[in-house]
């Protein structure tokens, strides 16, 4: 159970402020997909003194529940898992071949050190392509130079080099199936100008900006118009099935995701900019009226939002609607250059769309 009473007023305080200790937490956290118990744990200890109850469903995820009156209830969803890699197999000379977890590419994180979360012991491993000085006898590597075959480095042409033997990788708990994560090592937040960057933002500064909304609803039974669900998801980035479970457990019609939003000339949109507002993507065709709302609300606080229709991209709340699982869908994104590599938001990028769905829940349906 959480512990109501705590907080102030949602009509007389905004969520601008950036929590940058929560932040670099939970980038520093691996929480590869279907392995994210330990970004929840981040989330449970940080949403328990603020929720009327909180609990973990069937399908791993963290529900913060909010009592309102008898107005609708709405969902709003964050993911907690990463794009991450996943070991195919174990060679005989202890070196590991993954595959990705989520879409991504090698070249999205870089060649370097990885962790390979085995089942007794989390052990460092380098991704590597191997040497640049070769020829056609080495042909993994010299297809992707760019000055000979010039082929997109993919999974098969790269490996984790772990420096164990296999039955070493054995003792550690590393087998087919392992998470392999991009090392800690690489996930620094780093501040420049009017801008944080870091690898996996998505979805980490989104889960920032949830807490903020529930820190901002704590204590106020009674006054929202309905019951709010803070759902923080499992598996977004392989289908989103924690957040399509989700919707078909938890009451009400309206699922809103809160993402990283790719910030491109095609959509229209910068990153310098305000909140995102999808209108549609490759899943589903968002609903106006609560686009629409989502438009108005950012419009009314000052925040220059930016409409979009958007092409490759899907969430918990558009494979929700897809699936028959929610009648209604919104999207709210953070807008973020460089989505699925190193991203970058601007420093008010999350206390823009905490406010935002703050505004959206507390006021009428």
């Amino acid at each position: 159970m959480g512990n109501p009473g705590k907080g102030n007023s949602v009509t007389d305080v905004r969520a601008h402020g950036l929590d940058r200790g929560l932040l670099k937490e939970l980038l520093t956290t691996y929480g590869p997909c279907g392995q994210e118990d330990a970004v929840r744990d981040i989330c449970h200890r940080e949403l328990e003194p603020l929720a009327d109850q909180t609990w973990v469903d069937a399908a791993g995820n963290l529900v913060g529940f909010f009592r309102g009156a008898d107005g609708p209830p709405v969902r709003v969803m964050a993911h907690m898992d990463e794009l991450s890699m996943i070991v195919k197999r174990v060679e005989a000379d202890g070196s590991l071949h993954v595959t990705q977890l989520g879409t991504m590419y090698p070249g999205n994180f870089g060649l370097g050190p990885v962790a390979i979360l085995g089942q007794r012991e989390t052990l460092c491993g380098v991704l590597t392509l191997g040497s640049e000085h070769t020829t056609q006898e080495s042909p993994r590597i010299w297809e992707t130079k760019p000055d000979q075959a010039g082929k997109a480095m993919d999974w098969m042409h790269v490996y984790v080099f772990t420096g164990r033997q296999p039955e070493e990788l054995t003792a550690a708990g590393v087998r087919t199936g392992t998470r392999v994560c991009v090392h800690t090592s690489k996930r620094d937040l780093v501040e420049f100008g009017d801008y944080l960057g870091c690898y996996f933002m998505d979805d980490r500064a989104a889960i920032t900006a949830l807490v903020q909304v529930g820190r901002q609803l704590s204590g106020n039974e009674g006054r929202l118009p309905g019951d709010v669900y803070l759902v923080f998801t499992t598996n977004e980035e392989i289908g989103g099935s924690g957040g399509s479970y989700a919707s078909r457990t938890l009451p009400g019609d309206l699922t809103v995701a809160v993402e990283v939003g790719p910030t491109e000339a095609e959509y229209g949109t910068s990153c310098a900019g305000g909140p995102i507002v999808a209108y549609s993507d490759a899943e589903c065709v968002y609903d106006k009226v609560v686009a629409d709302r989502l438009m108005d609300i950012a419009i009314g606080q000052g925040l220059s939002p930016q409409p979009a229709v958007l092409g490759a991209f899907e969430s918990d709340a558009s494979h929700s609607k897809a699936g028959g699982l929610s009648a209604r869908a919104g999207l709210l994104c953070l807008p973020t250059l460089s989505t699925h590599g190193y991203e970058v938001l601007s420093r008010d990028a999350i206390g823009a769309v905490a406010d935002v769905l703050v505004e959206f829940v507390t006021g009428p349906a």
